[in-house]
């Protein structure tokens, strides 16, 4: 059955519930909507796993909500608990500070919980924490950068949301970055968001006469970036370094492009790996608590190909 749930562009897939009975047990899985490509990946994967383990689960079932904005991600957990009795809480916080004191109340009622990706605000609230390797996506960055130019420059930086996993990235970069010759002439938030990184990357251009390169730290971000600087006859930005993996942007670097010469992956399908993991942990007696992180790549015309899923949203 398929029903939506109120206040969300949320989508609740579960079983019957007349054919539920006192085994049944349900996970909620509560994301940000698509604001952006990344989070349009995640949510295909998160749908495509909730089907999948459906018919691998028949014991389980869940609840998947979709949220646009912090305050109604605090409502949909809210919901669940009140109305669907949930024995796990999948969650990727919209933003960390405002999601923690929700999801320490259902950690404390009993609810296992498993938090992806952007970390709560308050360290082992959460029973299981799935995630990319931000620190280590912000020294690939890094590292990168220092590599492709040995004599230095100017570089700006687009961060992203205001979360944990966005200080750790940066964290990871400027260590990586430190005694390279590179400096980091502004810094402000996109906001994983393609508008938001054009409106930013105009304003570092109307400011700073020479950028040499810049790290969007996002491939939405890097396309509002690439959108900013071709509307202006400026030619001494050498490149833009994104992340994600977007299809668009790994077939750029697949292809050569000068200005996007590499990307680092940071794979939106971890939604699923959290997801499966919980329903192992509900249904079984395997260890599943603790820290799963997955790694980041540098992408180049080398292996672009390897990272290129032409089917894919995102």
């Amino acid at each position: 059955m398929k029903t939506l749930l109120a206040g969300t562009a949320a989508i609740a897939i579960a079983g019957s519930a007349m054919a539920q009975d006192a085994e049944t047990r349900v996970i909620g899985v509560s994301i940000p909507a698509a604001t952006h490509g990344w989070a349009g990946g995640m949510n295909f994967h998160a749908q495509q796993a909730v089907e999948r383990l459906e018919e691998v689960y028949p014991q389980l079932d869940f609840v998947l909500s979709t949220a646009p904005d912090a305050g109604t991600q605090v409502n949909d957990i809210e919901d669940m608990v009140a109305t669907r009795n949930i024995s796990a809480l999948v969650v990727l916080p919209f933003e960390s500070d405002p999601l923690t004191p929700p999801v320490q109340a259902v950690a404390d009622s009993g609810v296992w919980v498993t938090v992806v990706d952007r970390g709560l605000s308050v360290p082992g609230i959460e029973d299981l924490y799935v995630a990319g390797d931000n620190t280590g996506f912000g020294r690939v960055s890094g590292e990168y950068m220092a590599s492709k130019m040995p004599d230095g420059g100017n570089i700006v930086v687009l961060r992203g949301i205001p979360t944990t996993i966005d200080n750790e990235r940066v964290a990871g970069f400027e260590e990586a970055i430190a005694g390279s010759g590179i400096e980091v002439i502004d810094m402000q938030h996109g906001n994983w968001n393609r508008d938001d990184s054009f409106n930013v990357m105009q304003d570092f251009l109307s400011k700073h006469p020479q950028i040499d390169a810049v790290w969007a730290s996002d491939d939405d971000m890097a396309v509002g970036v690439l959108a900013a600087i071709e509307a202006t006859d400026r030619t001494d930005v050498q490149f833009v370094l994104g992340g994600a993996g977007m299809k668009e942007m790994v077939q750029r670097v697949m292809n050569g492009d000068t200005m996007i010469p590499a990307d680092v992956t940071y794979p939106p399908s971890m939604i699923a790996t959290a997801i499966e993991m919980t329903a192992v942990g509900l249904t079984s007696t395997a260890p599943v608590s603790g820290t799963f992180t997955i790694g980041s790549v540098l992408i180049t015309p080398e292996n672009a190909e390897q990272f290129y899923y032409p089917d894919s949203p995102f």
